[in-house]
């Protein structure tokens, strides 16, 4: 992938050697707290992983082989069928480059080599040095910020910070979505109940609410957590109304049915606050849009959420988002942002947002985010670069994430490096940009870590 000589000194003298600020994932902090050994291949590799199961399904594999009750070997050898069809999705690099950075494994991945690999990565496993901290240790972590409900308890967390036997940083991240359900109303009732057991409070107004939201926030920024994160579709085409959401969330209490506007009005407001709360705490905000989750219902019925089931979704994203943002940059408290987008119709939207409200105030304030989810990849990481360089600015953006669920994909960095390298050694080779070599070492350096450690308030 490194297509230059100029590419391949940049990543292996400049890129490679610097640690990695994971600042979005999904990894479990009861593994890392517990320091987990898993027992096999499959265990650590394929559970939970949607991006395989997707592909397994597409070739036709049962889903007994895939979250079915087959022994984790059948499904071990079922994924290694599948392998080989994987040739330009970037499974087919990510795979192999996770056996080879973990496991010192070289080799393909097919039917024929599948028993050789599962027992010579199972015995690997068996060892010290293939724990969880240790197997992060490996990828050069320096912080890990993993994805958390206001209403967790944090204990695992809290674990990990009085022990301080991690030789990394392991951060929660304030992740608000069942606090704005409010259209699952049995399901949101129990949250409501839930949050006054844990803040010792009475919910029964907007504001009595909102003052439980804070002392959560409060919480989680006593055990560490500087980001707060939420997953949207969209955000409604309507500006904050505090007298129309508290009017909807009095009736919502008085045990009234909300419409779809009513029940935006009451997700608005309580986002709006959250904002104020990052503001005040210099917490980064980060704003994940456009999925259309659970897309095939019938799958989610019958196997639950996460599965592999969501898509891309068409939502309108540009009025509604700039109509948020710009009632907190009129009040002065609008935080450091991140907005991502799934749909790459939206590219362009989302690079031009970020730039409309940058203040000045420091370097890349607003920030288009990394590419998400189905993005992910080789020509999605490559447009990102494209449309955020023509359209706004490349210097300031903070680089990669994982935002997984699988502790094996930390190479995902190294990938989106070995592109960024490759990007600028061909524009060198096209005379696009000069070769210069202290200019492309700090934009490769800043890209990779330096903007990333400068922004994050850890």
């Amino acid at each position: 992938m490194l297509e230059t000589e100029l590419a391949q000194s940049l990543y292996h003298n400049v890129s490679k050697p610097l640690p990695i600020i994971d600042y979005h994932n999904h990894l479990s902090v009861k593994d890392i707290a517990e320091n987990r050994v898993f027992k096999d291949l499959t265990e650590i590799w394929l559970d939970g992983d949607h991006y395989k199961w997707r592909a397994m399904r597409a070739m036709g594999i049962d889903e007994h082989y895939i979250t079915g009750n087959a022994s984790n070997k059948e499904k071990f050898d079922k994924w290694a069928e599948v392998v080989p069809s994987t040739l330009r999705n970037p499974l087919y690099h990510w795979s192999h480059l996770e056996l080879l950075r973990y496991f010192g494994i070289d080799e393909y991945l097919n039917p024929s080599t599948s028993s050789k690999i599962y027992d010579q990565a199972n015995e690997l496993l068996g060892t010290d040095e293939f724990t969880t901290v240790s197997l992060l240790t490996r990828m050069n972590v320096e912080v890990l910020c993993t994805t958390d409900d206001p209403l967790d308890t944090l204990e695992y967390h809290e674990n990990i910070r009085v022990k301080g036997q991690v030789p990394f940083k392991v951060l929660p991240t304030w992740r608000p979505d069942s606090l704005l359900a409010i259209h699952n109303e049995a399901k949101y009732r129990q949250v409501l109940t839930r949050l006054e057991e844990l803040t010792n409070t009475t919910i029964n107004s907007l504001d009595s609410l909102v003052a439980a939201i804070k002392d959560r926030h409060d919480y989680f920024h006593r055990i560490g957590c500087r980001l707060s994160d939420h997953g949207l579709n969209n955000f409604p085409a309507v500006s904050c109304d505090a007298k129309k959401a508290k009017k909807a969330f009095s009736d919502f209490l008085d045990g009234k049915a909300l419409d779809t506007q009513e029940q935006s009005h009451v997700q608005l407001f309580l986002l709006h606050e959250m904002a104020i709360m990052d503001y005040e705490k210099s917490w980064v905000q980060q704003f994940h849009l456009g999925s259309l989750r659970n897309a095939n219902e019938g799958g989610v019925e019958r196997l639950g959420v996460d599965k592999g089931f969501d898509t891309i979704g068409d939502f309108s994203q540009a009025e509604g988002l700039a109509l948020f943002l710009t009632q907190l940059e009129r009040t002065n408290s609008l935080p450091k942002t991140i907005i991502y987008n799934v749909n790459p119709a939206h590219n362009a939207v989302f690079a031009t947002m970020a730039g409309s409200f940058n203040d000045g105030s420091e370097m890349g304030k607003i920030q288009w985010g990394a590419p998400w989810w189905f993005l992910d990849q080789k020509n999605g990481i490559e447009e990102h670069l494209d449309v955020l360089s023509n359209l706004g600015l490349l210097r300031p953006f903070v680089g990669m994430l994982t935002d997984s669920r699988s502790l094996l994909s930390f190479p995902r960095h190294e990938y989106f490096r070995r592109i960024l390298c490759n990007v600028f050694g061909n524009d060198v080779q096209k005379g696009l940009v000069p070769n210069d070599r202290s200019l492309l070492e700090e934009y490769i350096s800043a890209i990779s870590y330096y903007n990333a450690k400068k922004y994050f308030p850890f």
